[in-house]
């Protein structure tokens, strides 16, 4: 289509070939390959439109960006199927924690350096809502999300939560992951994005 010439690309259009492109990239990664179909669309839909809402909200809104449907639907770099498949990996970790009975704990001082980061990172959100709210750029939450997805993966890299065998530290990095998530999820819900319970 070409907006020059009088053509009009329509939402249910754009939504569509964002859910397809989003279904193919699932099958390119060998993602959700065994749920059913149904899941496996409701997943692919999830993905297209965090695709769409994170490619367009990661912008201010008064800058001219090009809609790359290829970029916009990577499960790498920053995108919203990066930051949805980063959601999905901490509520695995923390599921399957519960299936080994591991519980959060109190978190203590950071053991690693990236840990700490995480720490410091996580408290930075209040900061970065207002700085969103006053300027009525949600790009910084957006901005905010894809940070915390970085660190907590670099972290998740490097500090083997599960195989940990000091229960403590394993509950304080339980605990963190899990405040990961509340701030990730909240971030994303902020800027219109759901995310699936697995992926």
């Amino acid at each position: 289509f070409k907006t020059r010439e009088g053509g009009v690309l329509k939402l249910k259009d754009l939504i569509a070939m964002v859910t397809d492109a989003a279904l193919a990239r699932l099958a390119e990664a060998r993602i959700a390959e065994s749920y059913p179909d149904e899941e496996r669309a409701a997943i692919a839909k999830a993905v297209g439109l965090a695709a769409l809402k994170f490619g367009d909200l990661s912008n201010h809104r008064t800058s001219n960006y090009v809609f790359d449907l290829d970029r916009f639907s990577s499960f790498e770099g920053k995108t919203g199927p990066y930051l949805l498949y980063g959601a999905v990996r901490i509520r695995s970790i923390l599921r399957k924690a519960a299936e080994h009975a591991f519980l959060p704990g109190p978190i203590t001082d950071p053991a690693t350096d990236v840990e700490r980061d995480l720490m410091l990172f996580l408290a930075r959100l209040p900061d970065s809502l207002a700085r969103a709210a006053e300027l009525r750029a949600p790009n910084h939450i957006a901005e905010f999300a894809y940070d915390l997805t970085t660190r907590f993966n670099r972290f998740y890299e490097q500090c083997h939560i599960l195989s940990e065998q000091d229960p403590k530290r394993r509950g304080s990095w339980l605990s963190l992951v899990a405040v990961t998530l509340r701030e990730l999820i909240l971030t994303l819900d902020l800027l219109g994005i759901s995310v699936p319970e697995r992926m």
